[in-house]
């Protein structure tokens, strides 16, 4: 969660993604559709928490446009900026429709031993990180 929006915003790279899930078992699996700028694919992911396995390959508009339709009703739209912070991109979601309000930041790190080295911007609030409710999949899933 964020305590405040970093300084010059909007003046970082960013893009609208909008991304749909196809399949959703439980908080293990899942197959999400993904479209940032031009750029679609097709993610499956599987484990929760901090480590999990992840694949993805990239789509055609047309492979994305045949399989769009079936993620109607798990879908999520969200503005990613991508802020450099030290060594690190911090990733921050904005989120629209619903869900609009709603603001989180992201870092990947390589290994647990790196994440171990992260001191956050002072425009960090609290760690959400295995939150279940702020999970995209947790959004999507919410009425």
């Amino acid at each position: 969660m964020l305590r405040q929006l970093p300084d010059r915003l909007s003046e970082f790279p960013h893009e609208e993604i909008e991304q749909g899930y196809l399949a959703i078992e439980a908080d293990e699996v899942q197959v999400r559709l993904r479209k940032r700028g031009a750029i679609c694919s097709l993610t499956f992911k599987r484990g929760n928490k901090q480590a999990r396995e992840e694949r993805e390959i990239r789509l055609s508009q047309e492979q994305f446009d045949a399989l769009w339709p079936a993620t109607e009703n798990r879908r999520l739209t969200k503005t990613r900026y991508n802020v450099p912070w030290r060594n690190w991109i911090v990733e921050i979601d904005m989120y629209s429709g619903r869900h609009e309000g709603l603001i989180v930041a992201e870092v990947e790190f390589e290994d647990e031993a790196s994440c171990a080295t992260f001191a956050p911007p002072d425009w960090f609030d609290r760690e959400v990180t295995g939150e279940s409710r702020y999970s995209n999949v947790a959004l999507v899933l919410q009425r």
